[in-house]
């Protein structure tokens, strides 16, 4: 799995675990984050929440789906710890909606026993502006299907959700229609994002205690 993430090369995509950012303050970012992807994937989790694809000011820097160099620079995502800056921008890069995500978790008490991925895991952005998001296409997401395909069989014992429709149309075509969906945090979303996900929390609680 991680082979082929790093072997992944595309027109407006940047790859974090293969590629380096003129940001980059390690000699060697993408082994750097690649480590992180791996620290992060070290545990047997309950949830899988699986987004729509990586952003600039998230899994760029970092490695990590749903985590940005802020959260990581204070201490916030389990099992990966930094004790420097991972960019010379002036202020660490901060995502709102890994704000979110790992708010909530922590709120639920949960976040160490969530993996993340996204649909299409590498980060896509608008023709000559690295520093942007946008939607993936069709065929992208196709190409993120054997990565997310290895992430659901390595985590099999997990609840899977989908973080957005995008998300959740990729998991469809892998595991059926009936994936749970959440709101999306980004956009107004944050208050039915953890809302929903307390919801799937208490539910699987409610199973295991059966």
């Amino acid at each position: 799995m991680y082979a082929a993430l790093r072997r992944f090369r595309a027109d407006n995509v940047f790859n974090p675990w293969a590629e380096i950012d003129p940001l980059d303050l390690s000699p060697t970012p993408a082994a750097a984050r690649l480590a992180r992807l791996r620290r992060h994937f070290d545990c047997e989790p309950e949830f899988v929440l699986v987004g729509e694809a990586s952003g600039y000011q998230g899994c760029h820097a970092s490695g990590i789906p749903f985590t940005s160099e802020r959260l990581l620079l204070q201490g916030c995502i389990p099992r990966v710890a930094v004790a420097r800056r991972l960019t010379r921008r002036a202020r660490p890069w901060s995502e709102p909606s890994a704000a979110i995500v790992w708010g909530t978790l922590q709120a639920l008490g949960i976040a160490d026993r969530v993996v993340l991925w996204n649909a299409f895991p590498w980060h896509p952005h608008r023709p000559g502006a690295p520093y942007s998001n946008r939607r993936p296409t069709r065929a992208e997401l196709q190409q993120g299907l054997p990565g997310l395909q290895a992430v659901l069989a390595r985590f099999e014992r997990a609840t899977v959700i989908a973080v957005g429709q995008i998300a959740r149309q990729a998991l469809a075509a892998l595991v059926g229609p009936d994936v749970p969906l959440l709101r999306h945090p980004a956009y107004g979303g944050a208050r039915a994002f953890s809302e929903g996900l307390a919801l799937l929390a208490r539910a699987r609680r409610r199973r295991a205690a059966r």
